[in-house]
Order: C-alpha cells, then sequence, then structure tokens
C-alpha cells in the first residue's frame, strides 16, 4: 500500500508528536529528500529500554494506521538495540541509549548538509 493519505512532512511530524507524547528521547527529525532517492524524512529518538521502544513502535504506528499509513517494513528488534521502520517516504530509527551513542546517524547525515530539527 502506498502512503498517500498524508504528506511526508506531515508523517514525520505525527511521528515525532507521538515520540515526543510517549517520552521518547533525543527526538530529531532529518530532512534527507535533496540527498536520498530511497525516503524524504529519517525521524531518529531514544528509547529507555527494549521495553520502552516497543511501545514507541506500537504507539506511532497505530496513530497512523488509523490515517491511512501502513508500515512497509522493519529491520531489527529492540533488544538488538536498533530498530528501523519504513513508513515509505518516512524511515524512523529507534535506538537504546548506547547504540544511539555508537552509531550517531544523525551526525553522519548532519555533516553531509541535512537540514535537522531537534526536539526535546
Amino acid at each position: 500500500m502506498t502512503n498517500i493519505a498524508l504528506e511526508p512532512a506531515d508523517i514525520a511530524r505525527r511521528i515525532v508528536d507521538v515520540l515526543s507524547d510517549r517520552q521518547a528521547e533525543d527526538i530529531v527529525q532529518l530532512d534527507i529528500g535533496a540527498l536520498a532517492s530511497f525516503a524524504d524524512f529519517f525521524v531518529i529518538a531514544t528509547g529507555q529500554n527494549a521495553r520502552h521502544m516497543n511501545a514507541l513502535i506500537d504507539a506511532f504506528e497505530k496513530e497512523l494506521e488509523n490515517e491511512g499509513v501502513k508500515t512497509l517494513h522493519r529491520e531489527g528488534d529492540s533488544n538488538s538495540g536498533w530498530v528501523l521502520v519504513d513508513l515509505g517516504a518516512v524511515i524512523v530509527h529507534l535506538f537504546t541509549p548506547e547504540d544511539r551513542e555508537y552509531y550517531d546517524l544523525e551526525s553522519l547525515w548532519t555533516r553531509a548538509g541535512v537540514p535537522s530539527v531537534r526536539f526535546q
């Protein structure tokens, strides 16, 4: 199913709102559309632990599904420390604090000139 119910920027913002409401930490939205052909936005956030990461994923997937936006693919699991959720034009990366620091994904993209917005 193609995610056409909302514009990519709206999907990214909805995810940020849900993650913020559910106490995700250090939420960053990256506008990667100018440099990447596979997506328009990354949303990156930190969950406190595996249970919290699962709750975050469940929350934004349910919220967006109600608006016609379906998850296309999921990689990793909360026990691995990094979960990637592909929603088409928006890709969500959830990390444990240790893995977020180790991979430092947003720094890679911001050094390439990608605009970012940090929440919290």
